[in-house]
């Protein structure tokens, strides 16, 4: 993993907050912890996840204290997504795996159950890529999800994402194995299709 130089962040300790129509992509704080812990420690939420759901408290603290760690090496950017008007926690979205050599990053999302099928991660995933093309100047940006997962698949193709492949049996969680559908969008591609 490279770092960049120089950081096109400019040296900033938190993430800029984005906004959108209904939501706001904002740093996460410590007061957000029950509200990660309702997505992340919820069995069908991380049905497809390469990790298993969380069980306690401790454990989202913890990761959100790893996410803060690598947000200070630019090795992670990830936001939560608050309702704009009540500024509570719906989800997460991330840049990670950044090579500022090759100008790549893979994206990963999450979104509270309650909120399922409302395009608010399409939404959400649409600004975090916007950021990445248009101010980090990243070139490609991968992702990958479990095959059946129809929900996830939508809002990467959405946005613009193309199937890339399959990588059989890539993930082993909770006592069961999953495939992963690898998908990518180009930089050139998405500005065509914002300017479309």
């Amino acid at each position: 993993m490279s770092t960049p130089t120089p950081d096109p962040l400019g040296g900033a300790e938190t993430l800029p907050t984005l906004e959108t129509p209904r939501l706001r992509l904002r740093w996460l704080r410590d007061d957000d912890l029950p509200s990660l812990f309702a997505i992340f420690g919820d069995p069908e939420a991380m049905r497809y996840w390469s990790s298993p759901a969380v069980t306690s408290l401790d454990e989202v603290a913890a990761t959100v204290e790893r996410i803060r760690t690598s947000f200070a090496t630019r090795e992670v950017l990830q936001w939560g997504f608050a309702d704009r008007t009540t500024d509570e926690i719906l989800g997460t979205t991330t840049l990670h795996r950044i090579n500022w050599t090759h100008r790549r990053a893979e994206i990963g999302y999450a979104l509270n159950r309650a909120h399922w099928g409302k395009g608010l991660a399409s939404e959400a995933v649409g600004a975090a890529i916007g950021f990445a093309f248009e101010t980090l100047g990243l070139h490609r940006i991968e992702a990958d999800t479990d095959p059946r997962n129809g929900r996830s698949v939508g809002v990467l193709e959405k946005l613009g994402f193309v199937r890339e492949g399959l990588l059989k049996e890539r993930y082993h969680v909770g006592g069961e194995v999953q495939d992963a559908l690898l998908l990518g969008l180009l930089r050139p591609d998405w500005l065509a299709r914002r300017s479309a």
